[in-house]
């Protein structure tokens, strides 16, 4: 019986055991393949990148199902691993990994900066001009009289940053105030007093200039770092197309039009804060042609390529913070394979892109944050809040403030060493300026009226005013001749790249604290929700 009772426990294991390798078995069978035959996979990372010259990276990869691995430039490497290397220039590290299944290639593009600069920051500030800003700044051309529409020489005069009226600033406004570049059509601008405003407007209210007093942030950055007076918006008209310029140097509705977004858009129950790809499908914005026509219309939602484009295939990490999803400033939601919106336009009412979900920040105040925990993108683009936008009617004072807690948080940090900061406006705000802009011969909606630029480095040159004519597409292409990105092929051409604003041999600066009455705390704790924009 016991003899009996370990054959049929003999036989149970060899059964069992067959059953196992049927499961698992070598191929050819009806139980399924082997995994050696599984089609090989690979991954291969660079940290850090992009990386100045001279500086090494680490190459991290990881394999599986493959027996011949190797990358280009190193050779035959084992499955996994990881290596320093430190290329001259921009290089592509490819692995090919081949197997029984099959082979897989993947490749790490490492960018080697052309100068010392592996951060940029675009803080993108609101509607000022030198001439409303700076008044006073030493070396910078900026005037203390204009002349209006009936040839009167007003003198302009003091107000505080926080204003209880709007000038306008839409491309209409731009046509008025330059006036066929005799710039003498400001008092021509409409006025919008807010409500319960008293005496408003004040006299001459396009001729002011804001007490540098009340903005000595501001002043502390121009004097130490570089100041630019001949810093042109691109476009003429006001904050939507601005915001297209400043991250694709277009504001086209699609590749090869020769028509741009001229205005904000219109329509709907509150356009100004539901604009893009997620608006409301009453909402339209005015076309404007090269010949300065605004006959055509159409629902905000563009595609184009951006720059972030070009970052996304390079592996240069971005971000774009913002306040709000839906406003005119945040430039993603009208760029539809940025957005993706929920259902097709216009009827979505979300982005769910991956560009937006992973890169677009609603919480501003975020990047402080960021700084301070070690996680800056490479490239940041920093919208305000209206509190702190300088935008006049509607701010309160704090954008000095803001943008210097921007500034202290990276110049009291690792980024210090190695960032680009450029702060400028979106455009003129309907303030009086009296240099008139270059007009494009081939479209006469570029280029708009000088707005302030101050670029702060350790490899900006010191108390510096720069002449050299500037405009949103040189951020462009300063980014894109860093970090060795494609042409954009819109206002990005024919820009210079700041050349004059860097010396990359000089000793770095040391950064100084700006003072500020607020500092990132007070934002960071502030819990006031955020204001976005007006109408215009």
């Amino acid at each position: 019986m016991a003899r009996l009772k370990i054959l049929l426990l003999w036989v149970l294991l060899v059964c069992t055991g067959a059953f196992i390798v049927s499961l698992n078995g070598c191929g050819g069978g009806s139980g399924g393949g082997s995994s050696t035959n599984q089609p090989p996979t690979a991954l291969i990372t660079a940290s850090p990148n992009p990386i100045q010259k001279g500086q090494s990276t680490k190459l991290s990869w990881q394999t599986t199902n493959a027996t011949d691995i190797s990358i280009v430039g190193i050779g035959t490497v084992p499955a996994s691993g990881s290596q320093q290397e430190t290329p001259t220039t921009s290089t592509s590290y490819q692995i090919t990994a081949t197997g029984p299944g099959g082979t897989q290639q993947t490749a790490a593009l490492v960018t080697v900066a052309a100068n010392k600069i592996l951060h940029v920051i675009v803080i993108f500030q609101e509607n000022r001009t030198p001439d409303n800003m700076f008044h006073g700044l030493k070396g910078a051309d900026i005037a203390t009289q204009g002349i209006d529409s009936t040839g009167q020489v007003i003198t302009l005069t003091p107000t505080t940053l926080k204003t209880d009226y709007d000038l306008g600033h839409g491309h209409n406004s731009f046509v008025k105030m330059y006036d066929g570049g005799k710039m003498d059509g400001a008092d021509q601008v409409s006025v919008t007093c807010n409500k319960g405003a008293v005496d408003c407007p004040p006299p001459h209210p396009w001729f002011q200039y804001v007490d540098p007093s009340g903005i000595a942030p501001y002043f502390e950055l121009a004097e130490a770092y570089t100041f630019g007076d001949r810093m042109f918006q691109t476009n003429q008209g006001p904050s939507f197309p601005a915001h297209q310029y400043i991250i694709s140097g277009t504001s086209a509705p699609s590749t090869g039009s020769n028509l741009f977004a001229a205005e904000n858009p219109i329509g709907g129950a509150d356009p100004f804060h539901n604009a893009g790809c997620i608006a409301p499908p009453a909402e339209t914005v005015a076309l404007i042609d090269p010949s300065g026509g605004e006959s055509q219309k159409m629902y905000p939602c563009f595609e184009h390529a951006t720059l972030t484009d070009e970052l996304n295939t390079n592996g240069i990490g971005w971000q774009y913070y913002t306040p709000s999803a839906g406003v005119i400033w945040t430039a993603p939601n009208a760029i539809q394979h940025m957005c993706v919106p929920n259902a097709a336009p216009p009827n979505g009412i979300a982005c769910t892109g991956a560009d937006w979900t992973n890169n677009v920040v609603l919480q501003n105040t975020q990047v402080l944050t960021d700084i301070q925990n070690g996680k800056l993108a490479t490239i940041s683009w920093v919208m305000p809040s209206g509190q702190s936008s300088d935008h006049a009617g509607i701010n309160d004072g704090t954008g000095p403030s803001w943008v210097a807690s921007v500034v202290n948080a990276v110049g009291n940090s690792q980024y210090w060493a190695d960032t680009a900061i450029f702060i400028t406006w979106d455009d003129w705000g309907g303030w009086y300026d009296h240099v008139a802009p270059p007009i494009n011969p081939k479209n006469a909606y570029e280029y708009g009226f000088r707005v302030p630029l101050i670029v702060v480095s350790p490899y900006a040159k010191a108390a510096y005013v720069s002449h050299v004519t500037h405009h949103f597409g040189s951020i462009l292409k300063y980014i894109e001749e860093n970090f060795g990105l494609h042409s954009l092929g819109y206002a990005d051409v024919n820009a210079d790249d700041f050349a004059d604003c860097f010396d990359y041999n000089q000793t770095p600066l040391t950064f100084h604290t700006i003072l500020a009455p607020m500092d990132a705390n007070y934002f960071l704790q502030n819990k006031t929700p955020p204001t976005d924009p007006d109408d215009d």
